[in-house]
C-alpha cells in the first residue's frame, strides 16, 4: 500500500466537495417537487373519492366530480400522439439518415429548433386558423388535438434524431457491408436500437400535452360540458382548462376542490409516463449493447 501524498489527499477534499455540491443541486431539483406534492396531498386529498373521479360536475362546478374533463384530456393527448409521433419519426429519420448536409437540411433544423420556442397561445391562434377554419373542423377534439401535436412535434423530432444518432454508426456499415439497403438497415437495426431513446420524447409530449391550457382553449376544450364527448368532432372538457376555471372563475368552490384537480391531473401525468417508462425500461433490456 502506498501512503497518500498531500496532492492526493487535496484531490480527495476536493472530488467530496464536489459530490456535496452535486448533491445539493440534486436536492434543490428535488425538493420543490416534494413540496408541490405536500400542498397538493395535504390540501386536496380529501375532495379524491369515487365519485370525485366518476361523475360529472354539479352545481356550476362547486360539486359532483371530474369525469368530463378526465375523459376528454385522454381524448387529446392519445389523437395528439396518434398524430404526432408517426410524422415527428419519420421527419427525425429523414433528417438523421437521409439528409444531406445542406443549407436547407440546416434551415430545417433551424425552423424545428425555433418552432420548439414558440409560445403555446401562439400555436394556439395558429390552430384556430388552419385547423378550426381553413380545414373545417371547428371547435372539436381533433382540432384540439392537432393544434397540440403540432406543439409538441419539435419535441418528438429533436429526441428521436438524438436517439438515432446514439446508434454506432458501425452497425450501419456493417448492415451495408452485408447488401442490406438502407431502408432494410434502418428497419431491423436503427430503429429496434433506438427505439427506448424515441419513448423518451414521448414522455415528455405526454406530460407537456396532458397540462397546456392555451392551445385547447380556442380550439376544442369547453367551459363546462356535463357529459361525455361521442366522436372527435365534438368539444370537450379538460383537465387542465378545468383546473383553471375551478380556481378562478368560478364563485363558491370548496377550498379542495382545486387542489383536487391538480392532484388527479399530476397523477393522471404520473401514471401515463410510469407505463411509457417501464415499456422503456423493457426495451433497454434487450439492448444487446
Amino acid at each position: 500500500m502506498f501512503d497518500a501524498t498531500p496532492r492526493n489527499l487535496k484531490d480527495a477534499r476536493r472530488e467530496g466537495l464536489v459530490r456535496i455540491l452535486f448533491l445539493l443541486m440534486t436536492a434543490l431539483l428535488v425538493l420543490p417537487v416534494l413540496l408541490i406534492l405536500g400542498v397538493l396531498v395535504a390540501k386536496g386529498g380529501s375532495a379524491l373519492s369515487w365519485d370525485f373521479l366518476f361523475t360529472e360536475p354539479t352545481d356550476g362546478m362547486t360539486a359532483g366530480g371530474l369525469l368530463p374533463a378526465l375523459v376528454g384530456t385522454i381524448w387529446l393527448v392519445v389523437i395528439a400522439l396518434i398524430v404526432s409521433v408517426p410524422i415527428g419519426i419519420a421527419a427525425a429519420l429523414y433528417l438523421s439518415e437521409y439528409a444531406p448536409d445542406n443549407w436547407l437540411t440546416r434551415a430545417i433544423n433551424l425552423a424545428i429548433i425555433n418552432l420548439a420556442g414558440v409560445p403555446s397561445i401562439v400555436h394556439a391562434l395558429f390552430g384556430v386558423g388552419a385547423f378550426v377554419i381553413f380545414f373545417g373542423f371547428g371547435t372539436s377534439i381533433l382540432a384540439a388535438s392537432f393544434t397540440l401535436a403540432v406543439m409538441t412535434l419539435p419535441v418528438v423530432i429533436v429526441s428521436t434524431r438524438e436517439a438515432l444518432q446514439a446508434v454506432p454508426q458501425s452497425f450501419r456499415e456493417a448492415c451495408w457491408n452485408m447488401g442490406a439497403t438502407r431502408w432494410q438497415t434502418i428497419r431491423k437495426v436503427v430503429l429496434p436500437n433506438s427505439i427506448s431513446g424515441i419513448l423518451t420524447g414521448v414522455i415528455l409530449e405526454v406530460s407537456r400535452t396532458a397540462g397546456e391550457t392555451a392551445p385547447i382553449m380556442f380550439t376544442g376544450a369547453a367551459f363546462f360540458l356535463p357529459f361525455l364527448p361521442e366522436s372527435v368532432y365534438d368539444q370537450t372538457m379538460a383537465m387542465s382548462l378545468h383546473l383553471f376555471v375551478v380556481a378562478t372563475q368560478v364563485p363558491n368552490v370548496p377550498d379542495n376542490l382545486p387542489f383536487g384537480v391538480a392532484l388527479v391531473l399530476i397523477g393522471m401525468v404520473l401514471a401515463m409516463n410510469a407505463i411509457s417508462i417501464a415499456f422503456r425500461t423493457w426495451l433497454r433490456r434487450k439492448k444487446k449493447w
